[in-house]
């Protein structure tokens, strides 16, 4: 990109964040959306000093749904839970294999640096383990079944 576009993608990038408020008092799903906007952001952005201002706001509003996560739903928001058909896909977590590696490369590389808090450490140790098991788990899972009418490949 060339350094004159840089103060426009600045403006756009950033020109939402300051507008976006939320509280310990805004719902869970209004927080989750933002998440996603935040995460999206972060993620499309390729300059590592502008992804600071949407991680932080991430931050903020991870920090904000922790501790509401063993809450029941709030009755005004029960209907929007509430389906008559279950849809054909729920939300899985199901990256391939070649990025599952390396979500895991990368928490060990930024582990072995030791820069973060003791309790950050503690979570991306366990957020390493759970992803290498499961990275693992899918690695030596069956492909093929034996049937009757021969080898068939795992659905």
């Amino acid at each position: 990109m060339p350094l004159w576009q840089l103060p426009s993608l600045l403006n756009a990038i950033y020109s939402s964040f300051p507008s976006i408020p939320f509280s310990a008092a805004t719902n869970f799903t209004t927080l989750a959306d933002y998440c996603e906007h935040f995460a999206e952001t972060i993620i499309e952005c390729h300059d590592l000093a502008l992804k600071m201002a949407p991680c932080g706001r991430l931050s903020t509003c991870l920090a904000l749904l922790r501790p509401t996560l063993g809450e029941p739903i709030p009755p005004h928001l029960i209907d929007r839970f509430t389906v008559d058909v279950l849809p054909d896909v729920l939300p899985e977590f199901t990256p391939d294999a070649d990025l599952l590696c390396d979500y895991c490369l990368a928490l060990a590389q930024v582990l072995l640096g030791r820069s973060l808090l003791p309790e950050t450490e503690t979570t991306l140790t366990g957020l390493l383990c759970d992803l290498v098991w499961y990275f693992a788990d899918g690695l030596k899972a069956p492909r093929w079944i034996r049937t009757t009418d021969g080898v068939q490949p795992c659905q």
